[in-house]
């Protein structure tokens, strides 16, 4: 488990013409990132340079120690809700706490090989937490945007808009124009250039615009008196057990999203480079990055899709464009952050506006409302909780409902037939065969998984067999999984066809179902000679066996 520039170093695939891109590229993104980890920090409900910080600290260890070539790391929308929940539940203490206990769980998520197990979240609610934290994320801007004066907003998104609503008469016109004008500004610049970001330029324009004509619109200055532009000194903070027992939802719920989140933005970027990323060694780095940024007072970070877009779309090929951002980041902080108390906060708040309309994967929601009924259900409930509640209990409701959906679909793909009755599973010999022993030989396909969910189907149909009968065969051929308490059906059918006298065979069985059987005992209970390779022989087997069985 190396991280991915360890790697390239040592099969020296880094080429100085390379890094001369990469640095660049570097750079490019840091500009990219000024304005979004000022944005996001401020609406996290944290300082402006707690941002950068995160962006510097956090971006710096994610890209030295990650699994991914391009990947780049900092806050991004998704936690500016959860953290702004922490913040205003248990201070910025208890988030500096929460977000080292995530990296902690992150570093055990790799270590324990987890990252592969991402993958088996849904598609329906990977876009339905996504779209609901865009929803979320815009509201949470709507204050600043049309300049509202409201002293303290909450956390919860009803409260947010009732808030909204009761404060609507302290609607701002000078401040919604420069937050309109910043919107159309980062919307319409890429058709003007597409190197130098519009955000960037909305920024800059508005702050000017509000500083020389001395418009009354509230700025980052007006609202936070002290800014430090200097890197603060790295401090653990005091934890003990009661704190870890009341951190430890918001601390998961940081860790799972930052998994999450990582690994879908290194996916994206493998398809962009045509790459492959180390998932196990990406969620250490996550780890390690976001305990770096808790001890130096920073917020939660994750691997930003759009930054590593950026950072793919400029020439970055390797991890050192990402480190080149942070240290590029590093140096405007240092250097210009006094001025960053002349930036509107409507202009920020644009820029999050933009940012929650993007991250919102909008299009894919509305073709995935054509899929099946199960799906939309698990799409719009997983949507509606994130919004309304939280995302734990969004992906905890969504996984819960998609795995019983799952169950239920994979259920109903099974099925046990009869095949005894219909010559069309036989060739010639086989079906003269089965017609001279006049149904005393009976035989069932069991086609698909055989498990808990479709163990009473299995039940039914065995009631249903015959008592006349004195064999009846068991063809496993399409059952590639056998669990415990299709195994206990099976040994009550045993038992049954035992008290009425009748032999039960079993053919086709797979590796998986006759480890279970052997382990479990069941192999040794009916005996070796009883498991036939196919049905066919199966059946020769029977029609031998009543056939001698009359002549004695």
């Amino acid at each position: 488990m190396s991280p991915k520039l360890i790697r390239l170093f040592k099969r020296k695939e880094i080429s100085k013409e390379q890094v001369a891109k990469d640095i660049i590229a570097g750079i490019i993104v840091a500009v990219i990132a000024l304005p979004l980890s000022i944005a996001l920090g401020i609406s996290s409900g944290v300082s402006p340079e707690k941002g950068l910080i995160t962006a510097i600290i956090a971006g710096f260890f994610i890209s030295l120690l990650g699994g991914s070539r391009v990947q780049i790391g900092g806050p991004t929308g998704a936690f500016v809700v959860i953290v702004y929940g922490i913040v205003q539940n248990f201070g910025i203490s208890g988030l500096i706490i929460a977000t080292i206990m995530a990296g902690i769980l992150l570093i055990i998520m790799g270590v324990l090989k987890l990252g592969t197990v991402i993958k088996y979240v849904p598609h329906t609610i990977t876009v339905g937490f996504t779209s609901g934290i865009a929803v979320t994320l815009l509201s949470t801007q709507v204050k600043d945007f049309l300049g509202l004066n409201i002293a303290s907003v909450p956390a919860e998104f009803i409260g947010k808009w009732e808030s909204y609503f009761a404060n609507l008469h302290t609607f701002q016109l000078t401040t919604f124009l420069i937050g309109a004008c910043s919107v159309l500004i980062i919307v319409l610049w890429p058709k003007i250039n597409r190197t130098i970001p519009g955000s960037l330029v909305a920024l800059i324009v508005a702050t000017l615009v509000v500083w020389i004509f001395k418009l009354p619109v509230e700025t980052i200055g007006t609202r936070f008196t002290n800014i430090s532009s200097a890197l603060p000194t790295p401090t653990l903070p005091s934890i003990n057990f009661s704190t870890i027992q009341q951190l430890i939802k918001p601390a998961f719920t940081i860790a799972i999203l930052a998994a999450i989140e990582s690994l879908l933005s290194a996916v994206v970027a493998d398809g962009m480079i045509g790459g492959k990323h180390d998932s196990n060694v990406e969620l250490v780095a996550q780890g390690v990055a976001n305990i770096a940024s808790g001890i130096f007072g920073g917020i939660p970070a994750t691997g930003a899709i759009a930054r590593t877009a950026a950072n793919v779309k400029n020439g970055g090929r390797t991890p050192i464009s990402g480190i080149v951002h942070a240290a590029t980041l590093l140096l405007i902080m240092l250097v210009c952050m006094p001025l960053a108390k002349l930036i509107p906060m409507t202009t920020l708040a644009a820029i999050l506006i933009v940012v929650s309309y993007n991250m919102g994967e909008w299009r894919t929601f509305k073709t995935l409302l054509k899929a099946p009924k199960s799906d939309v259900i698990v799409l719009i409930l997983t949507f509606t909780l994130t919004v309304v509640f939280d995302l734990v209990v969004a992906i905890e409701i969504g996984m819960i409902l998609a795995m019983f959906l799952f169950m239920k679909r994979t259920a109903d793909t099974t099925n046990i037939t009869d095949i005894g009755k219909s010559r069309n599973f036989f060739d010639d010999e086989i079906s003269k065969e089965l017609d001279s022993i006049d149904s005393k030989v009976l035989v069932y396909q069991i086609n698909g998984p055989l498990f808990f969910g479709i163990v009473h189907s299995f039940m039914d149909v065995m009631s249903e067999v015959n008592p006349d009968a004195e064999i009846l065969i068991l063809d496993m051929k399409y059952a590639n999984v056998l669990d415990a308490t299709a195994m206990e059906a099976i040994e009550k059918l045993y038992e049954r066809c035992n008290k009425n006298n009748i032999k039960l065979l079993l053919a086709n069985v797979k590796p998986q179902p006759y480890k279970v059987l052997n382990n479990m005992g069941f192999i040794k209970t009916i005996g070796e000679k009883y498991i036939f390779k196919d049905k066919t022989t199966a059946i020769a087997a029977s029609c031998n066996y009543l056939k001698n069985r009359k002549v004695s």
